[in-house]
């Protein structure tokens, strides 16, 4: 299971130093339109939940699970308009721009297993605490090859929704998910199916066996 170096509001873990470090894009979390206050205005957004491991950033989190990798994600407006900030840090990612063609339609989930290098900084919240934050992203240094996956590869979307992996998720993703208007539509969706299963189990004249 993957380590979330912020897995719940309020936590108190120290968050790792700030600077250039190898990682991995491990961890793909579609989180659905929802509706933000940025700047003061409410803004309805598709939102992106990209997450990196760092191989070489060992801690002990817990002293029942060994070492595991210092892990941070970023949610992203899933968009390629030139000034969003997923187009502009998998541009640096990539080390170039794409064309007007390329950007029409990109499928995140290709940069699962990717490895970069991520700068990491540090901000101060609203209530006072520092916490580490994905700065930029850039390829890695030629000549230089990161260390194997150590987490499992995590990728959630609506079109083939695990629930498994949804309640392993920390609460605050999931309080987050289930305000966009995809989860919505899929619990009505199941609903339906519910229904229709009942009907048919009442409406049949076969036995139940």
């Amino acid at each position: 299971m993957a380590i979330i170096a912020t897995s719940e509001r309020g936590s108190k873990r120290t968050p790792m130093e700030s600077g250039m470090y190898m990682a991995r894009c491990v961890q793909q979390i579609q989180i659905g339109t929802v509706t933000e206050e940025i700047n003061g205005e409410l803004k309805t957004l598709h939102k992106v939940r990209l997450g990196f491991e760092f191989p070489t950033e060992l801690k002990a989190f817990k002293e029942e699970n060994g070492e595991q990798p210092y892990f941070l994600a970023k949610d992203y407006t899933l968009s390629m308009h030139e000034k969003a900030t997923l187009r502009q840090h998998l541009e640096t990612w990539r080390g170039k721009k794409f064309s007007e063609d390329e950007a029409k339609s990109f499928d995140v989930t290709r940069l699962i297993s990717v490895p970069c290098m991520i700068n990491v900084i540090h901000k101060v919240s609203k209530k006072g605490d520092t916490f580490a934050e994905i700065g930029s992203i850039s390829p890695l240094v030629k000549g230089m090859v990161c260390p194997d996956q150590i987490n499992p590869t995590q990728v959630l979307s609506y079109d083939n929704f695990n629930w498994e992996l949804f309640e392993s998720l920390p609460s605050f993703i999931k309080e987050k998910m289930k305000t966009s208007v995809e989860f919505g539509s899929l619990l009505s969706q199941n609903n339906k199916e519910i229904s229709s299963e009942n009907k048919s189990e009442v409406d049949s004249t076969e036995p139940p066996f």
